[in-house]
């Protein structure tokens, strides 16, 4: 008996396929894929839920001390003069932050192998110019939305974090396509 299924493609194939899926999924909520595909993916999806779920609260708040540039009333960092150079200057700043305890980083860990990196974009009102997109990009930290919320949201749910609800027959090949999304 098979332990997964293969998808008719090859194993870095198919593992590319599922780690980009499973990284749609806990970021947008919700995919439309074929319902092999959405099996496999539900396994991966529930154990890394479980795991978040698992370790939401391991951490301790730490207080550091951090260097923040000083800026002006534009924005720009304020530059001083030092030994013939211009320097930007900072301002020493107290910082709360969490620091994972080493099952939590080990969870981290696990799912960073998972997830493929995520860029958010604003929403497209107008046509924009390249460099502008490029400006209005962010990067998305699925570790920490999986930590802060979705995990909570599941505390007190034993599994079944996922639900599949059958589409309909697609059109080119007949195959059955399903709509898996976070419950």
């Amino acid at each position: 008996m098979a332990m997964y299924r293969k998808l008719g493609k090859t194993s870095s194939q198919r593992k590319a396929l599922l780690r980009n899926q499973v990284t749609m999924l806990i970021s947008n909520g919700k995919i439309q894929t074929t319902e092999a595909r959405a099996k496999e993916i539900q396994k991966i999806v529930e154990g890394m839920i479980a795991l978040a779920v698992k370790e939401k609260d391991n951490y301790e708040m730490v207080t550091v001390k951090t260097k923040v540039p000083k800026k002006d009333k534009d924005g720009k960092r304020v530059k001083i003069e030092k030994d013939g150079k211009k320097v930007t200057d900072f301002d020493e700043v107290e910082k709360q932050i969490k620091k994972d305890n080493p099952s939590r980083l080990h969870a981290r860990r696990q799912m960073l192998r998972t997830f493929y990196d995520v860029t958010e974009y604003a929403k497209k009102d107008d046509e924009k110019t390249a460099a502008s997109k490029k400006k209005d990009a962010k990067k998305v930290d699925l570790c920490a939305k999986m930590f802060d919320e979705i995990a909570p949201k599941y505390a007190t749910r034993n599994g079944g974090y996922t639900r599949i609800v059958k589409v309909g027959l697609r059109k080119g090949d007949a195959a059955m396509m399903v709509l898996i999304e976070l419950v």
